[in-house]
C-alpha cells in the first residue's frame, strides 16, 4: 500500500477549491445552509473520500502487561478518569484511522488524532442530549482533519471542536484531560491498565506514512498565514485553551508555572511524524498540564501552524 502522504501529494495538482455546490452532491443529507465558514477555498480535499480513513467504534482491548507490539518511545493518548481503568490508544493505530469512537466509564468518547496538525484530543461525544459518533470526512480546512457525525451529517472541525457546517453548526464538544505520552510512561504507572488492541484492518501499523513530515518547511495542503514570532510552522506547541507554549521552552525548562497552569517535559516519546517506523522517530518528550491543584486539564500538543491559523489572536506564551 501506498504511503497516505505520497497519496495525497499526488492530488494537489487536481484538488478543486470547495464550495457549497461542490461537495452537495456528495453530501446529500448534510444541511450547507447552516455554516460558519465564511471562505470556503480553505476546504480542500485531502485524497481520499468520506470514510476511506476508516473510523473506529467499540474497540478491543488488552492488559498493558500483555502487549508485546508497541515499542517503549512509541506514543499513545491516554484516557484516565476517576474510577475507571485507565485506557491507552497508541498512535501506532490513530495514524491510519484519526478517530476511535468508545465508551469509558459510561461517557462516549471520540479519541481523535491529525497527523498533518500533530493534534490528539479526545472529546465527550454527548451534544443536546444526543450521543454522536464520528467518522472522517476526508476534508481538510488549514490541514485538520475534517470530522462528521453519522447522525445529523454534520461537519466539525477536529483542532476546535465544534461543528463547522450543517444541522449542528456552532455547537461545541467538550474537550477531556487526556495526553499523549510514551507507551513506556503509561505501562510504568498503568502495569494492569487497559491497551486498544491492533484492530482487524490491513494497515502497516506502527510504520509513519508521512515520513519526514515534521520536519518541512511548509505544511502540506496549507496556505495560510504563517506563525508569528519566527516560529517555524512545524514546531510543536502546547495549547492550553487559546494561549500556546513553544515546546522548546519546557525542554529548557521542564517544568513551568504561568498563567495558572502547570506544564512538565519528560524526555522518551518519539515524534510520530519523523522516520518510517513511529519508534524511532527523534526525542519530542511527553507534555502534561496541570491546574495549580494537580488536576489534569484539557491541552493539544500541535503544529505552531494549525494553532495560528485556528487561534490567530491567541497569546504566545514566549521567553
Amino acid at each position: 500500500m501506498r504511503g497516505l502522504f505520497v497519496f495525497l501529494f499526488s492530488v494537489i495538482a487536481t484538488t478543486v477549491l470547495a464550495s457549497p455546490e461542490f461537495w452537495r452532491s456528495e453530501w446529500p443529507d448534510t444541511d450547507f445552509s447552516r455554516t460558519s465558514v465564511k471562505n470556503w477555498g480553505e476546504i480542500l480535499s485531502g485524497g481520499p473520500p468520506k470514510d476511506g480513513i476508516p473510523a473506529l467504534s467499540n474497540p478491543s482491548f488488552l492488559r498493558a502487561e500483555d502487549e508485546r507490539r508497541i515499542k517503549d518511545r512509541e506514543p499513545v493518548i491516554t484516557v484516565e478518569i476517576d474510577g475507571v481503568e485507565p485506557r491507552a490508544y497508541p498512535i501506532r493505530y490513530l495514524m491510519w484511522h484519526e478517530i476511535v469512537n468508545d465508551s469509558v466509564g459510561g461517557v462516549p468518547v471520540a479519541v481523535t488524532f491529525c497527523p498533518l496538525c500533530n493534534s490528539g484530543i479526545t472529546f465527550d461525544r454527548r451534544v443536546r442530549g444526543q450521543e454522536l459518533s464520528f467518522g472522517v470526512s476526508g476534508k481538510l480546512r488549514n490541514s485538520d482533519m475534517v470530522m462528521y457525525d453519522r447522525e445529523t451529517q454534520s461537519w466539525w472541525q477536529q483542532a476546535i471542536g465544534t461543528a463547522i457546517v450543517g444541522e449542528l453548526n456552532g455547537t461545541q464538544l467538550r474537550a477531556l484531560p487526556t495526553w499523549m505520552e510514551s507507551w513506556a510512561e503509561y505501562k510504568a504507572r498503568n502495569p494492569q491498565g487497559l491497551v486498544m488492541a491492533q484492530p482487524s484492518y490491513n494497515r502497516s501499523y506502527g510504520r509513519n506514512p508521512y515520513e519526514g513530515y515534521d520536519s518541512l518547511s511548509k505544511p502540506f495542503l496549507y496556505n495560510g498565514e504563517l506563525p508569528p514570532h519566527g516560529i517555524p510552522p512545524l514546531a510543536r506547541v502546547v495549547r492550553v485553551g487559546d494561549r500556546a507554549w513553544p515546546v522548546s521552552r519546557l525542554r529548557d525548562t521542564p517544568e513551568l508555572r504561568e498563567a495558572g497552569v502547570v506544564l512538565t517535559w519528560t524526555a522518551g516519546q518519539a515524534s510520530a511524524l519523523d522516520t518510517g517506523r513511529i519508534s524511532r522517530g527523534k526525542d519530542v518528550g511527553s507534555i502534561r498540564v496541570t491546574d495549580g491543584q494537580g488536576r489534569d486539564l484539557p491541552h493539544d500538543v500541535m503544529f505552531a501552524f494549525a494553532y495560528h491559523a485556528f487561534w490567530p489572536n491567541g497569546q504566545w506564551m514566549l521567553k
